[in-house]
């Protein structure tokens, strides 16, 4: 399954590159560490775009490790150069990530190769590494220090890789790393650099264009790459136009729709032709990167910075929905970068500063509040049972599911990451600043 109409689960930044992975200046050696795996052989399961599946968190996986660290269930390390926090997919046995490359000896701030690389699943070897696109605009190359050129995910779908690079372009490759069609055609002013990973909906690649100017939603024809809608964002009270948000595909009602939070506001769009189904305003919130969340026939969003409120909001309605559709709203502990998971009747939050709460999912009400992380950007996982959380130091963090908190497992890789995991069969696929790890047991 890749997205196509994200189910409801009640249903179911940087150190210096290492200079030795250079070959020609900019082919990827890929240095892995190999340690052989325990036991039956390696089982890979697909998990094609981020977040999983249903693009929401969720993973069916068995027999996932609990904790891990240097020496201990890391099946093995593949060292990476550049500077991305794109999180890692699993298709057919391999991994793909995008990645951002300064050629050696250059200045970050005058060239960008942009480019997509596998790994082969069981063993972490590089497959192939090939550039996509080469950005050479100064104003183009500026972006945050938490973020990179490389920050959305890829998404596979029937032996096709989608690689968005936000405002430096978008393109199409086979899994052997092939470019079938790239485009640079809509490019927009950034702010930040880049973010939101896109959604495909039948033969549309949707994605938000939310830069400093003109915010818009686009649709490419997936065959081909040229543009099939663009639906400009409302007026909002938003005065930062900014936002990194990936949409949601759901079904209601047999409906299809595409949720997409921007600055100000969050809307449901028709994926065929742009249009407005309905559209909720939450205030001045931009820079908006969490995922929304639908569960209970609610879509649940952060509204981003400077202070984040979480807004429970009921779908179904028609136009502007935000005086009627409101089920709850909070402002505090609320995330500002990671996305939230729902489990049960339970919505679960952790915010920037690591503290971990669990909330009723349909009033809001409180459970807990706790310290779990220090500080955090990837997105939860639900698998096996349990949640799966890291900060941004690599400290990792086990937890029960349930209304009260219980003690967590830590485990600790000891490298900065702000990428979110990925399950691939028993085991979780973990990026970091420096390499890529495959973690199970036995």
């Amino acid at each position: 399954m890749i997205h196509s109409d994200n189910v409801d689960p009640q249903q179911l930044r940087f150190p210096r590159p290492s200079r030795r992975a250079f070959l020609g200046g900019l082919g990827l050696l890929g240095s892995g560490l190999v340690l052989p795996a325990r036991g039956a052989a390696l089982i890979d399961t697909d998990w094609q775009e981020f977040r999983g599946p249903t693009g929401q968190g969720h993973s069916d996986g068995k027999g996932l490790p609990v904790e891990w660290g240097p020496g201990k269930n890391i099946r093995w390390r593949t060292e990476l150069p550049g500077q991305a926090w794109s999180s890692p997919v699993v298709a057919g046995g391999r991994i793909f990530l995008t990645n951002a490359v300064t050629p050696e000896g250059a200045d970050p701030m005058s060239v960008a190769s942009l480019r997509v690389l596998a790994l082969d699943a069981p063993t972490g070897k590089l497959l192939w590494d090939s550039e996509v696109f080469r950005q050479t605009d100064p104003a183009a190359l500026r972006k945050h220090d938490k973020n990179s050129h490389a920050s959305p995910t890829v998404i596979h779908e029937s032996g096709r890789l989608y690689a968005h690079f936000g405002h430096h372009g978008t393109a199409c490759l086979d899994t052997s790393g092939g470019v079938v069609w790239k485009t640079q055609e809509h490019r927009y002013p950034p702010v930040h650099g880049t973010g939101g990973s896109p959604v495909i909906l039948g033969d549309h690649l949707i994605y938000s264009a939310d830069g400093a100017t003109d915010p818009a939603v686009l649709a490419l024809d997936k065959q081909s790459g040229r543009l099939k809608w663009k639906s400009p964002r409302p007026a909002s009270a938003a005065t930062s136009k900014f936002a990194f948000c990936t949409p949601l595909a759901i079904t209601v009602d047999g409906r299809r729709q595409v949720i997409t939070p921007g600055a100000g506001v969050v809307q449901s769009l028709d994926p065929t032709d742009g249009s407005e189904i309905w559209r909720f305003h939450y205030g001045t919130g931009f820079s908006v990167v969490p995922r929304p969340v639908f569960s209970h026939g609610m879509i649940f969003v952060s509204s981003g910075y400077n202070s984040p409120s979480a807004y429970a909001i009921r779908v179904g309605g028609a136009g502007d929905v935000t005086a009627t559709h409101m089920a709850w709203t909070a402002n505090k502990r609320i995330p500002r970068n990671s996305s939230m998971l729902v489990i049960g009747d339970e919505l679960y939050m952790l915010d920037d500063g690591g503290i971990f709460s669990s909330r009723d999912a349909v009033t809001g009400t409180v459970h807990y509040e706790e310290r779990l992380l220090g500080a955090c950007s990837a997105s939860l996982l639900h698998a096996d049972g349990r949640i799966y959380a890291i900060d941004e130091q690599g400290k990792s963090a086990v937890v029960q599911p349930g209304k009260t908190f219980q003690a967590p497992v830590i485990s600790a890789l000891e490298e900065r990451t702000l990428a979110s995991m990925a399950v691939t069969g028993s085991d979780l696929i973990i990026r970091t600043e420096k390499a890529v790890y495959r973690v199970g047991v036995g």
